[in-house]
This record gives structure tokens, C-alpha cells and sequence, in this order.
């Protein structure tokens, strides 16, 4: 099968940074699918593992962790598909990766794609979808039925993909958006996905939300910079306040206070950690792309899918890893086709 894959962490530039291989078509084991990919798309995770690094791997590496396709084949214990269903999965960072034309996937952390989206659309949905319903409403302690109302949540990062799925889900729950963006594309995207106010991550936050009427924040999504914004937020969250982080710190943050003295709740989310760590509950991860299937398929929701490139190659990787590195991406960005 043809696949993308590496065995040196070269910056993007470099040709040999992401190569076209040939490998073996992978046999289903116990639980797994085995998916044809039609689809998948990138996320900042696909560029950090990928990220400039002595180390020389052995065997070719596939990367890719969202992807969109079809089943061809299952597992012995495979109970919830068959082939010929259409899904859609962020995969498990502890498996080769999406960018191969077959993939093997445990069927618990897969769903049926969204009727309404095409493959590449899918593709662009399940990490970072996943990503913020987990730090939502399973790491923080709201519920996507009525959990935000009468709250404000502040989402910094707004434009990224997990920020523009984030916005969304949080006005289903009823919340007061405030995201940060600061230019004029990605203002305008955030107000498109349903950001109530938007300010500019680049200036003082406080002033901003004071000129809106918001003394504090009940609740915060630190989606891109997790140093920066720490001491800011801490006094900005409201007394029982919460900050969910997927971002890791480049250094030591300071616990104490005021997040200690306001009892703010620090909440972190990766999505891998269910299928990583294969814990008791990973078919949650497919429950969860099971309801925003539905709610795409029921227009609650919208895709969050900007540009699509073609075929899935070497050279279009590379593009999409560079775009990606550049910090300035809206939304998501995929690959479709072999």
C-alpha cells in the first residue's frame, strides 16, 4: 500500500522530512478495523511528533492521527461494524498512523462519518472534536445540555481546530463565548462559528472584557499558549472558576495563588489518553463521535474544514505540516485521494 511516512525529524523544509513508501497492507487483530483512508487531516500533534530530533527510526513511521474512509475488514471480536460502513476516528497515537491508503483502528474510538459531510469534511472533525467535548463537559464540569448557562467562557485560540469546534459546542451548552482572534479572517471566523464577542489575544485581555461588561470569566479555554496567558487568567477566572489546558508548559507554572485562593479548578485534556492507556471506558471516545455525527447530521453543528489538498502524497504533507507551522491556519486543513 502506499503510505507517508518518516525515519528522520527534519525540519519541514527538508524534502526527507515526510517520504513516499510502500509498505504492507496491515492484518486486523482482535478488536480492530481495517479501514481503506479516503480521507484525513492534520493537526499541531501530527507536527510535534514529527518535530526536528536526533533520533532515526528503524522502520518507516506513518503519522496521522484523523481520518475519514471506509471499513474493508474486522477483527474476530468486532461487534459494532462491518465492512462497507463509512467512519470516521482520531486514531491512537500509540499505533501507526492515518497516512497510509489502509489503517488498523480499535473499533471502540471509531464512529459512523456524518451522513450530510464528505470524507475529507469527516476527517477534519474527530481530534479536535473529541479534544474539546472531553475538556467540556468530561474534564470540566459542565454538560453540553444547559451547562453554561447564564456563564461566560473565555476560548483563546479561538480560529485554531480544536477552538472552532470548542466555540460551538459551547453555545449548545449555552455559555457566553468570548474568543480572541486578531485578524480580520479569523475574527470573522469565530463570529461565523458563533463567538458572541471576539478581542485580540495580543493585547491585554482585561481591559477588553471589561469594555464588554465581563469583570471575570466563570470558565477558560487556554487552547493556544499556556505560560502566556497563566497569570492572566488567573485573575480573570471568577472564584470556583475552571481553565481547561491542552497546551504543555514550557516551564514551571505557579500554582499558588490566586488560583489557589479561588479554589479555580485546572483541568488538562489529551485526547490520546483513552486509547494510550487502553482504559475501562476508551468506547466513550466512539460514543462521543457517535452524537456529533449526529448533531452535524441534525445542522446543530458545522465542519470546521477550510481547504482540502490533493492526493494524499509526500509533498502535500509536507505543505499542510509548513501551513501548520506558520500559526496562521483557520480552521482545519485535510487530504484527500491517493
Amino acid at each position: 500500500m502506499k503510505a507517508v511516512a518518516l525515519t528522520r525529524y527534519l525540519p519541514i523544509d527538508d524534502p526527507g522530512a515526510l517520504v513516499d513508501v510502500e509498505l504492507d497492507r496491515p492484518v486486523p487483530g482482535t478488536r480492530d478495523l481495517l479501514v481503506r483512508v479516503e480521507a484525513v487531516s492534520v493537526n499541531p500533534v501530527d507536527t510535534k511528533v514529527r518535530a526536528p530530533k536526533p533520533q532515526v527510526e528503524p522502520q518507516p513511521k506513518v503519522l496521522g492521527y484523523d481520518a475519514a474512509g471506509v471499513v474493508e475488514a474486522v477483527g474476530p471480536d468486532v461487534a459494532l461494524f462491518r465492512p462497507g460502513d463509512a467512519v470516521y476516528y482520531a486514531g491512537d497515537i500509540t499505533r501507526p498512523g492515518s497516512n497510509a491508503q489502509w489503517q488498523l483502528v480499535d473499533e471502540r474510538i471509531v464512529a459512523r462519518k456524518p451522513a450530510s459531510l464528505d470524507f475529507a469534511e469527516a476527517a477534519a472533525l474527530p481530534l479536535t472534536t473529541i479534544t474539546a467535548w472531553e475538556l467540556l463537559f468530561e474534564r470540566m464540569p459542565y454538560a453540553i445540555d444547559g451547562g453554561g448557562d447564564g456563564k461566560a467562557l473565555l476560548v483563546i485560540g479561538g480560529a485554531g481546530g480544536v477552538g472552532s469546534i470548542a466555540i460551538q459546542l459551547a453555545k449548545l451548552a449555552g455559555f457566553t463565548v468570548i474568543a480572541t482572534a486578531s485578524r480580520e479572517a479569523t475574527i470573522a471566523w469565530c463570529r461565523e462559528l458563533g463567538a458572541d464577542h471576539v478581542i485580540d489575544h495580543r493585547h491585554a485581555l482585561a481591559p477588553q472584557l471589561q469594555a464588554l461588561g465581563f469583570a471575570q470569566v466563570d470558565a477558560a479555554l487556554n487552547l493556544a499558549d499556556t505560560d502566556r496567558y497563566w497569570d492572566e487568567l488567573g485573575e480573570l477566572l471568577a472564584p470556583q472558576g475552571h481553565v481547561g489546558l491542552i497546551v504543555e508548559p514550557a516551564g514551571a507554572l505557579k500554582i499558588g495563588d490566586p488560583y489557589k485562593a479561588k479554589c479555580i479548578g485546572i483541568h488538562w485534556e489529551m485526547m490520546f489518553a483513552r486509547p494510550r492507556f487502553r482504559t475501562t471506558d476508551m468506547d466513550e471516545q466512539g460514543r462521543i463521535l457517535a452524537r456529533v455525527a449526529g448533531l452535524v447530521d441534525a445542522s446543530r453543528l458545522r465542519g470546521t474544514l477550510r481547504e482540502t489538498l490533493s492526493p494524499i502524497n509526500a509533498a502535500n504533507l509536507r505543505e499542510a505540516h509548513r501551513r501548520l507551522e506558520s500559526g496562521r491556519s483557520i480552521g482545519k486543513l485535510a487530504l484527500a485521494g491517493w
